[in-house]
């Protein structure tokens, strides 16, 4: 069992939160697959469901369910029928309606999706569940939350986390190259996220934990240091990718929160699926994407970081804000999917210059502080950029089949995915948005 290093205290934080979090046990080496018999006794458990898609099937699947059986343990097998399946209501469901109620314990074949969905459905059957990793490709493992497509928007839900969780290094080194490059991709999108937890903690007053924004640093350290051996197949170097990355999922359960994990970058991405779903856009993985959006929005904060605010330039902006006339363009950039968008903007009421203003004089006011958590948290993009080529990442969305052409609406739109403070919502308090979505192609 690997404990990855949590040190954070359950009580006495400075950040003023009690962080309780259950741990899951961590199994990680070469053959622990081998585990998962032993694992699911360990819960108690007497019939196993066993979900996977085609792939996941074929890269450890098949053997999981060789284990079970040669431990004595039944289990009913679902292998959902996309090679490539959306986190969704359809997937969601037909996982569902596929569940064998005669089973006690949930055991998840791969990463993302697979990872998701077996949380879903573990949450809403009341039953402990195990994830047998395929792939170094996400940070969500250990997280208590599932990203999922939910009313046409992309959502993190509530879910369980995992009791145990194995990852043979023999089979996470031999993921499929777009794989190993999308867990990289996750965690390289750190660099923002806990950039802009700390500018929202600034001018919004949200939470802001230094103890579990530490915990990702120190992860996202070790998964780029370990790129190069990732990239070339190396055991030890999966082994420490893998763990960089559930540490940076349980950074999310001390929070209590995404934001420690995902910040604009992610945005991006969720903007890309959302318009792939609705006009059949082409698409990548989530981390390749975050990759992407992650260089792009590099380039943008160098370029705040030259900034002055403006007063005048702030209030004119926010006096004159068509939100009927915006609507109009998310609707025609992302057709029905724009509308629970729509709806949260309205119910939360972001854009009205009262509040504006206030954000607006924090950020005057503190605006050396946050030029200074800029140089502090993302490197120069560089730097990004050498760290892409290395591992093989693309680092353009036309590279991935997204239309350039649109990225500008694209930027403006992240700021209404949530209720998140994030690059896009601090250039609009300052007035500067537009401008920088303008021109968007000097930073793609």
């Amino acid at each position: 069992m690997n404990n990855f290093g949590i040190a954070i205290k359950e009580e006495g934080c400075p950040c003023g939160k009690s962080h309780r979090v259950i741990l899951p046990e961590v199994i990680c080496g070469r053959g622990v697959i081998s585990a998962v018999s032993d694992a699911v006794k360990r819960l108690g458990g007497k019939k196993a469901f066993v979900l996977a898609d085609p792939n996941t099937y074929d890269a450890a699947g098949r053997v999981v369910c060789g284990y079970l059986e040669g431990g004595g343990i039944p289990y009913a097998l679902h292998v959902i029928a996309e090679k490539r399946p959306v986190p969704g209501e359809k997937t969601v469901g037909s996982v569902m309606m596929h569940f064998d109620c005669s089973c006690d314990t949930v055991v998840a074949v791969g990463s993302g999706v697979i990872n998701d969905v077996a949380k879903i459905v573990a949450t809403r059957a009341g039953l402990k569940f195990i994830t047998v990793a395929t792939a170094p490709s996400m940070d969500g493992y250990a997280s208590a939350t599932s990203s999922v497509i939910l009313d046409d928007l992309k959502q993190s839900l509530a879910t369980t986390c995992p009791k145990i969780i194995i990852g043979d290094t023999d089979i996470l080194c031999r993921a499929p190259h777009e794989a190993l490059i999308s867990g990289l991709g996750d965690m390289i999108a750190k660099y923002i996220s806990i950039c802009e937890w700390r500018i929202s903690h600034i001018v919004t007053g949200e939470y802001y934990c230094e103890a579990v924004a530490s915990l990702v640093r120190d992860s996202l350290e070790k998964c780029v240091s370990h790129a190069g051996g990732l990239i070339s197949g190396d055991p030890e170097a999966a082994e420490a990718v893998f763990s960089g990355l559930v540490t940076s999922g349980l950074a999310m359960n001390y929070a209590g929160m995404s934001r420690p994990a995902s910040g604009v970058e992610h945005y991006f991405s969720h903007i890309w699926d959302m318009r792939a779903v609705s006009y059949g856009d082409s698409e990548s993985t989530h981390g390749i994407q975050c990759a992407i959006a992650t260089l792009i929005t590099a380039r943008m904060y160098e370029d705040l970081v030259k900034e002055m605010p403006d007063i005048r330039l702030a209030t004119e902006n926010a006096e004159s804000f068509d939100r009927e006339k915006w609507y109009e363009k998310l609707h025609g950039y992302l057709g029905k999917n724009a509308e629970p968008m729509i709806a949260l903007d309205r119910r939360l009421d972001r854009y009205s210059p009262a509040d504006q203003k206030k954000r607006f004089e924090m950020i005057a006011s503190h605006f050396d502080e946050i030029k200074r958590i800029v140089s502090e948290e993302i490197p120069p993009s560089a730097e990004i950029e050498r760290l892409l080529d290395l591992i093989g990442c693309p680092k353009t969305p036309h590279e991935i089949g997204i239309d350039e052409s649109k990225q500008g609406l694209v930027f403006a739109a992240t700021k209404d995915i949530r209720d998140k403070y994030i690059l896009s919502t601090l250039l609009w308090d300052m007035g500067l948005l537009d401008r920088y979505a303008d021109r968007i192609e000097k930073y793609i």
